[in-house]
């Protein structure tokens, strides 16, 4: 092929632009993110000739540093796999991930950026905060032919062309521009100054770093050394250079198991959640070694999905060199190796909540949401998981956990109440709350989507049935000072009955309403709206399910409405304020009327026959 000059995608140009003028205060990274995408290429290489069986010579996989202070040039060089022209474009000339723009608005705004850095393509551009001219020399491991020659000086455009001699693995080489200590733009062709970011950054890399006849890292497993023995801040660094984030981590999980199945594990959580936790195609699960040797990246197998915010690594010393994704699903250890880290993980968080209670509060409000997934996916987890999660309440602002809630129950309350919605207020604003609020009932306000789903599968807690005040029937003490109803409201709940029979399964009488007119009620065993919703959502259409409207007897418009039903039952008015009852009891919660123009209309015509 000849030589081409190609255009970066637009949001590459923009995170160019970003780099050049140094988005960031510590400028060393650069050299960071080039050592980093060099052990991927060599772990790539390692990787393929065990598991594809390429033909490679893998008995030297090592990073080379080499500079040139006369000429001010920096090269970092690895014998790795190597790329194709296709993958330079691709890698280099684009970014092909999810939510970048918005990425790049955060990064501009917070002139820092921690989910776009790690990425080779993206990493790859901070050389533009210490070089104004890059260029790329790569020749892809397995491939016949020539390799091929990238370079750019980070204005927009990149020239690609053919590199017949290219030997197998990446050379980058950076033409620095000039030392400029009051933007921290240091000489990196000083050896000192290299040998403290290699020190400080990659000293863990498990591949040798050369600098001449110097190896400039201890290549040492933090995993396989002693906690006393690491530093908090090489911890730090090397769970930036695994998760590909830029801010530390909220705590460090240490493991190792000995005996019959021998394995360490280094685990991480992270101090907030990745932009795209919620997104199915994330990078998520484990880093599996064996024997010091990876075998693989993002490997689900080792961590649940509901924990997939955890990073680290796991070492086995028991398993084959070319495991496969598929034998790692069947495989025993693999399982018994998955039990362990969640009982871990759980436990790790437990601890927090009693010994770090701010620690805790930021791991709950990052990643409480996945964690209750856990209801779903893992029944013989309830336990722990519940004890860890925290909930909004009618008490106070900050969030409950359930043991906290169950030691300020009532005397005589045997269940624990709750409540789910859209927001807090739409919560705290519903009539199912009243008669709660006015006998000082606690009530747990619960408004992430899955809530809904996980109180269906979890029955109890210590003993204490978790129950919903917005389903089945409600059986409060009696309040002694509240008069009873009077009169017999059996014909107008016969009434209303009939002509909502559209709408809802029975009308009845409310022991939960103190000030509202209304409200309705789901039965103990039906669905609730909201789950309804999302079944619908999700492309599952099943039978619409009728709830109950409760009235309260003491309210002014029911009263009224029966008097107006025994005076007239044929009164032609009554159907349609059965039908407003209704419409503003669904509105009260929050629901969808089926036909609000017809509602506007009524709700008009009525208010001007009291004009």
């Amino acid at each position: 092929m000849t030589m081409e000059t190609l255009e970066f995608q637009a949001e590459a140009r923009q995170l160019l632009q970003l780099m050049v003028h140094s988005i960031y205060s510590n400028k060393d990274i650069f050299l960071r993110e080039l050592i980093s995408n060099a052990s991927d290429a060599l772990d790539k290489l390692r990787l393929a000739k065990l598991q594809d069986g390429l033909e490679a010579d893998t008995s030297d996989l090592h990073i080379e540093i080499e500079v040139d202070a006369e000429a001010r040039t920096l090269v970092v060089r690895d014998n790795g796999i190597g790329m194709t022209r296709e993958e330079v474009v691709a890698l280099i000339g684009t970014i092909a991930k999810s939510g970048t723009a918005e990425l790049l608005s955060k990064l501009k705004e917070a002139k820092e950026s921690p989910e776009l850095i790690g990425q080779f393509g993206v990493g790859f551009y901070s050389t533009f905060m210490v070089a104004d001219r890059v260029e790329l020399v790569t020749r892809k491991a397995g491939t016949e032919g020539h390799g091929t020659r990238w370079e750019s000086a980070g204005e927009g455009t990149f020239t690609i062309d053919d590199a017949p001699d290219a030997p197998i693995g990446t050379t980058v080489t950076l033409h620095l521009r000039p030392k400029d200590e009051d933007d921290a733009l240091y000489d990196y062709t000083d050896e000192w100054k290299i040998k403290e970011i290699v020190k400080r950054y990659s000293d863990f890399i498990s591949f040798p770093i050369r600098k001449g006849d110097e190896v400039l890292n201890s290549q040492k497993a933090l995993w396989a050394r002693p906690r006393s023995e690491v530093t908090d801040e090489e911890y730090h660094e090397f769970y930036k250079h695994i998760s590909h984030d830029w801010t530390d981590p909220l705590e460090i999980i240490n493991m190792k198991a000995e005996g019959t199945f021998e394995y360490e594990a280094l685990l991480f959580i992270p101090s907030r959640a990745p932009h795209d936790l919620f997104q199915r195609d994330a990078r998520r699960g484990l880093q599996l070694y064996v024997k010091r040797v990876f075998i693989m990246d993002d490997s689900r197998e080792l961590i649940p999905d509901y924990l997939r915010f955890v990073k680290g690594v796991v070492d086995a010393a028991d398993l084959s060199l070319n495991i496969s994704r598929e034998i790692l699903q069947q495989d025993r250890h693999i399982q018994m190796i998955r039990r362990r880290l969640v009982k871990k993980v759980l436990s790790t968080i437990k601890d927090l909540l009693s010994s770090n209670p701010e620690k805790y509060a930021t791991f709950w409000r990052e990643f409480g949401r996945a964690v209750k997934e856990g209801l779903l996916a893992e029944p013989d987890n309830h336990k722990p998981i519940l004890e860890i999660a925290s909930f909004a309440t009618t008490e106070g602002t900050e969030p409950t956990t359930l043991a906290a809630y169950v030691e300020r129950m009532k005397e005589g309350q045997e269940e624990i109440y709750f409540l789910t919605g859209e927001s807090r207020s739409q919560v705290e604003n519903s009539p199912h709350m009243e008669a709660f609020r006015e006998q000082g009932y606690e009530v747990l306000i619960l408004t992430d989507p899955v809530d809904e789903i996980w109180v269906d599968v979890v029955p109890e807690f210590d003993g204490k049935k978790l129950r919903s005040i917005a389903r089945g029937s409600v059986d409060l003490p009696k309040d002694e000072d509240k008069p009873e109803p009077e009169g017999d409201f059996g014909p107008l709940l016969g009434f209303l009955t009939e002509k909502l029979t559209e709408q809802v399964k029975e009308v009845r009488l409310s022991h939960r309403l103190t000030t509202s007119a209304a409200c309705l009620v789901s039965d103990a065993d039906d669905i609730t709206p909201a789950l309804e919703k999302m079944y619908r959502a999700m492309g599952q259409e099943g039978p619409r399910v009728k709830r109950i409207l409760e009235l309260n007897p003491g309210h002014p418009l029911v009263t009224g409405l029966r008097a107006a039903y025994e005076r007239s039952a044929d009164d032609a008015a009554l159907p349609d304020t059965a039908e407003l009852l209704y419409g503003t009891a669904l509105l009260a919660e929050g629901g969808d009327l089926e036909d609000p123009a017809r509602f506007a209309k009524l709700l008009a015509d009525r208010l001007a026959q009291t004009v």
